[in-house]
């Protein structure tokens, strides 16, 4: 089985993910650090394809595997409404508007970048889908991956991505 979630996302389709408080590639707002408010940056969805279900939202560290050994989860939403155009800063979606995963803090709720070796890069990653993945919170990032490769068709993708430094938090 093909990975959607684990690796780098290609963008396809005209759906764009864009945050106002920072560029692809540029560095995030200190807000962001989980040592610091610990909330998620806001961000910009556009193109999305008229007959998409659902999307999923992931941010993972892939800067993360020489220290921890695997690419580290900070963030899984999915089942997001897909007219939802802004996810705001510090979201906490209810189940209406969307379901949170597990992320690797084992939380169920974004987790900033905490980086303990110098700049890591965060990839935001969206993906349209034609159905709603209809799992339970308690999912992980696997789970999700393969109920999306499985089960949905993916209409079209994108990926911003950000980094952050172990200076940027508060507690350093």
């Amino acid at each position: 089985m093909v990975s959607l979630l684990d690796e780098d996302v290609e963008t396809t389709g005209e759906l764009s993910l864009s945050a106002p408080d920072f560029d692809d590639g540029e560095g995030m707002p200190d807000y962001v650090g989980y040592v610091n408010d610990n909330e998620n940056p806001e961000l910009e969805i556009d193109g999305v394809p008229e007959d998409a279900e659902s999307l999923v939202l992931v941010c993972d560290d892939p800067d993360a595997e020489p220290v921890v050994g695997f690419t580290y989860d900070h963030w899984l939403v999915w089942d997001i409404d897909p007219d939802v155009g802004t996810v705001p800063r510090g979201w906490e979606p209810d189940g209406d508007e969307a379901t949170v995963g597990y992320n690797d803090f084992v939380e169920a709720d974004y987790g900033g970048p905490s980086p303990p070796d110098g700049a890591h890069a965060y990839r935001f990653k969206l993906l349209a889908l034609d159905s709603e993945l209809g799992l339970p919170p308690e999912a992980r990032k696997a789970v999700v991956d393969m109920n999306a490769a499985m089960n949905a068709e993916v209409l079209a993708s994108t990926q911003l991505v950000g980094t952050y430094a172990p200076e940027q938090g508060t507690a350093f």
